[in-house]
């Protein structure tokens, strides 16, 4: 809720002194924002007209797992969606930064338990000695320094879902009472002769290979089959490449609601050279990736110089290595998943042909680029946007940019100097 309150922050729809009060309240929904927006007469029936639309688009960005072409993923999702209407156990597999938490809080989401809590907790990062007390509770003196009665995470999470992150790290002496847990559904706080009853579904993630384990006696076979009831094994980032555009979409609408900006990257080809990286860190390297370009750019381009030094150093490595004449030939805004989506939501099947002349091809450009993003710029940013693209595309030529942008050549002298454009980087020759 602060990124949304940031982003109507931003665009002047509240005051700062009314986004520091809002972000007190208890407030989980866009319905809620509106309502109290209303009952404290902060907001008037125009900007209230505008902000509603601007808050459903908002909504429509699912936290859910990405669009996918592999079809091993397109199975992964389907077989999800299934299983997130009933209460069974879940297990999820895969390498770190593979998207194992952002599918379980999806599961939690679409299952009937979405009212109640998505707890999680973090089998590897909780020292041993509370990790009981954490997952169990605790009573009032069991132990030196317990000097309150505490619930622990499965009491928290009942009547929704608790995740186990990390599973495969629980000692051997806690995956005994887990299994108790899971078979009673009953868990006995420590220090306490009595047992709660918990109703929760449980969902468990793991990067480790629990069939080794269970053969190396690491992890209880009957604990395993209790969890592995609907196993999902998410692929690495590396076995499934065609992705990487589509990801490269879906976090920069992220990125955009999080920021309240609009990101272009300034080499159009972007998403297709990071396909050539091989991302050991799988999703999760891909997502810092591009929030690092996003953090790092001034002016809403994208641009390479910013990129990690590891994954710029390995496509410049694959860049020298690549045959001559066997790298495809990208002219600026040609077809990638970030780009195509600009054109179909202009109303256009596919991006601008080859054939066509500049003009033509750096307005349909703009022009889609603008329409097609969810969080919307200023009037000021995407002028100074459009601006700096015709720019560079006319060589800094002041006339030709006027022309192709339909303004008297005045309008772009006043604009270059209004946004402290440096028009002789861009002269040719």
């Amino acid at each position: 809720m602060e990124a949304i309150l940031n982003l109507i922050l931003r665009f002047g729809f509240i005051s700062r002194k009314q986004f520091r009060a809002l972000l007190e309240e208890p407030l989980t929904s866009h319905q809620q924002l509106m309502d109290t927006l209303k009952e404290r007469q902060w907001i008037s029936p125009r900007d209230l007209q505008e902000l509603e639309p601007l808050l459903e688009s908002l909504e429509a960005i699912s936290e859910g797992p990405p669009e996918s072409r592999d079809p091993r993923m397109q199975e992964i999702h389907a077989t999800a969606a299934r299983v997130a209407r009933s209460d069974s156990n879940v297990l999820i597999l895969g390498e770190s930064g593979v998207g194992k938490s952002r599918l379980a809080r999806w599961i939690h989401t679409h299952s009937l338990r979405n009212k109640g809590p998505f707890v999680v907790v973090s089998c590897g990062s909780i020292p041993e000695a509370l990790l009981e007390s954490e997952l169990f509770g605790v009573e009032k003196g069991a132990y030196t320094g317990a000097s309150k009665t505490r619930e622990g995470r499965f009491q928290k999470a009942g009547g929704g879902t608790l995740f186990l992150d990390e599973i495969g790290e629980l000692p051997l002496n806690l995956q005994v009472k887990l299994l108790r847990a899971i078979q009673e559904k009953k868990v006995e706080p420590l220090g306490s002769g009595r047992e709660v009853y918990v109703n929760v579904r449980l969902i468990a993630a793991t990067n480790r290979d629990l069939e080794e384990d269970v053969r190396e006696k690491r992890f209880r076979e009957d604990l395993y089959f209790r969890l592995n009831v609907v196993p999902l094994l998410l692929p690495p980032l590396r076995e499934r490449k065609q992705d990487i555009p589509l990801l490269f979409d879906f976090f920069m609408k992220e990125f955009e609601k999080k920021y309240g900006r609009i990101f272009i990257p300034e080499d159009p080809s972007l998403p297709e050279k990071l396909v050539n990286y091989p991302w050991p860190g799988n999703i999760r390297e891909l997502e810092n990736c591009l929030e690092r370009l996003c953090v790092l750019s001034d002016d809403g381009n994208l641009k390479l110089k910013d990129l990690p030094p590891s994954v710029k150093q390995s496509l410049e490595e694959g860049k020298t290595k690549a045959p001559p004449g066997t790298g495809p030939e990208v002219r600026p805004g040609a077809s990638n998943a970030y780009s195509e989506s600009i054109y179909r939501s202009n109303g256009a099947s596919s991006p601008p042909e080859a054939d066509l002349t500049d003009a033509e091809f750096v307005r349909k450009n703009l022009r889609g680029a603008i329409e097609a993003r969810r969080g919307l710029p200023t009037i000021a940013q995407a002028e100074e946007y459009l601006i700096r693209r015709a720019l560079e595309n006319t060589g800094g030529s002041v006339s030709k940019t006027a022309e192709l942008l339909d303004v008297h050549r005045n309008t772009i002298r006043n604009k270059i100097q209004q946004y402290g454009i440096d028009r002789k980087s861009l002269e040719n020759g």
